[in-house]
C-alpha cells in the first residue's frame, strides 16, 4: 500500500511511523523545513495522570507503552519514565488528591498519596512547604525539540520512507491523489491529512466549515539549566481544576471556598514543569480560546509561574532563557480523543488532539491504521 501523510508534527509522524512499520510506502509532506507547532512547543510530556476515564485513559495508556518501545529503539528521543508529583497545600488540595486516589482506575495510572518525606525521597528538588503530593508513576517524557528529528532519523533507514519538506499541499482529490506547491503530483491509496492547527484553506474546502476543532494558544517558557536533578514531572493544583480526571466534589468544593489567583484565572493557568535533557526547566502553562488572538506574550502569566515555582523548589528560579507562544488544535466535543474524518475518497483528515497529542499521537496513529486496514 502507498500512504502520503500530510504534516511532519508528532501526530503525522507517528502515522508514517505506523505505515512504515507495517511495510507500505510512505511519502511525508511538510509545508515548513522541519514542523514547527505545537509539536515542537509543548513539555514532551507523556501525561496519563490528568485524563479523562474510559476511551482517552486508555489511549494515553496504550501511548505510553508505545512510547517506551519506541524510545527502546530511537534513543535520542530521549523517552524517560520519570513520572510526575503534585505537591498539594491544605486540606481542601489534599481532599481532590484524595479522590483521585479512590477512583477506580486509579492503579492503572499509578496514582499513589505520598508524605512531603517520601515526595522530597523521590524528588529532592522540591525543597518547599506542601502538605501531600500525587504521585502518578505513569507519566513520562521525551524531548520535544528533537523528537521529531530523531524519528524521522529513523524512518529514512526505511527505503520505503520519503520525507518532502517546504511544500504545500495545494489540492487533495479522491482515489488519494495530492497535488503541492511545486507542481508535483502524489498518487497513494490512503492520504491521512495531520495539518495541526491549520484549520483554514484547503482543510476548511474539504472538511466543510463546521469543523468540530477550535485552535488553543498557550504561553510557556524555559530556564538555564537548574543546577540539580528535577527526578519528577511536577505539576500544582491548579491542574486539578484544568484535567478531567480531578472532577469530584472535592474540587467542586475547593473551586468554590478557594478560586485560582487573579491572574492565574485570566489566563486559565496551571503549572507543569518537566526538566530537559540539558538540566533547563520548561515551565507552563496559559490557555486562551477566543479569537482573534493575543500576537504578543504577556508578563503577568511568567510571574505567577516563576513565584509557583520558586515556592516548590524552595529556591529561586535559573535565569529565563526562552519565552514563546503556541498555537494547538482541540476537539470541541471533550469526550474524543482526536476528531477523525474521511473527507474524500481514500483521504482523512486527523486533528484536534489538544493538550494530548504529544501523550496520545503513537495510540491516535495506530487506531488510524487499524481502521483502515493498514
Amino acid at each position: 500500500m502507498r500512504v502520503t501523510v500530510v504534516g511532519a508534527g508528532v501526530v503525522g509522524t507517528m502515522h508514517a511511523w505506523h505505515a512504515v512499520e507495517r511495510g507500505h510506502q510512505v511519502v511525508q509532506i511538510e509545508r515548513e523545513a522541519e514542523a514547527r507547532g505545537a509539536s515542537l512547543r509543548n513539555f514532551g510530556q507523556i501525561w496519563v495522570s490528568g485524563r479523562a476515564g474510559g476511551e482517552e485513559l486508555e489511549a494515553a495508556l496504550r501511548a505510553r507503552e508505545l512510547w517506551e518501545g519506541i524510545g527502546g529503539r530511537v534513543p535520542a528521543l530521549g523517552f524517560r519514565p520519570n513520572g510526575s508529583l503534585t505537591p498539594v497545600r491544605g486540606p481542601l488540595e489534599l481532599a481532590v488528591a484524595e479522590a483521585a486516589v479512590a477512583r477506580a482506575d486509579a492503579a492503572a495510572r499509578g496514582y499513589k498519596l505520598l508524605t512531603p518525606g517520601e515526595a522530597r525521597a523521590l524528588n529532592p528538588a522540591l525543597r518547599g512547604d506542601f502538605t501531600a503530593a500525587l504521585y502518578c508513576e505513569r507519566d513520562a517524557a521525551v524531548e520535544p525539540r528533537t523528537a521529531q528529528l530523531a524519528l524521522r532519523a529513523e524512518l529514512l533507514k526505511s527505503p520505503n520512507y520519503t520525507f518532502l519538506p517546504g511544500r504545500e499541499v495545494r489540492d487533495v482529490t479522491g482515489a488519494g491523489t495530492v497535488r503541492d506547491d511545486h507542481g508535483d503530483t502524489h498518487h497513494a491509496d490512503a492520504v491521512v491529512l495531520c495539518t495541526g492547527a491549520w484549520l483554514g484553506g484547503l482543510v476548511r474546502e474539504l472538511a466543510g466549515p463546521d469543523l468540530p476543532v477550535r485552535r488553543v494558544r498557550l504561553q510557556m517558557m524555559q530556564t538555564d539549566p537548574l543546577g540539580e536533578p528535577l527526578t519528577t514531572s511536577v505539576a500544582d493544583a491548579d491542574s486539578f481544576r484544568y484535567y478531567p480526571a480531578y472532577a469530584s466534589k472535592a474540587l467542586d468544593e475547593l473551586n468554590a471556598r478557594r478560586p485560582q489567583p487573579d491572574t492565574a484565572a485570566a489566563h486559565k493557568m496551571q503549572l507543569l514543569m518537566v526538566q530537559r535533557a540539558d538540566g533547563g526547566l520548561t515551565i507552563g502553562d496559559t490557555h486562551e480560546y477566543e479569537h482573534p488572538f493575543a500576537f504578543d506574550t504577556v508578563e503577568e502569566p511568567y510571574e505567577h509561574l516563576t513565584g509557583v515555582v520558586e515556592s516548590l523548589l524552595g529556591r529561586p528560579l535559573p535565569r529565563v532563557r526562552h519565552r514563546w507562544a503556541g498555537v494547538y488544535a482541540q476537539c470541541t466535543d471533550p469526550g474524543k480523543v482526536v476528531h477523525r474524518q474521511q473527507v474524500h475518497e481514500g483521504v482523512w483528515l486527523v486533528t484536534g488532539p489538544g493538550g494530548r497529542g504529544m501523550t496520545c499521537a503513537p495510540a491516535i496513529a495506530e487506531t488510524t491504521a487499524n481502521e483502515l486496514g493498514w
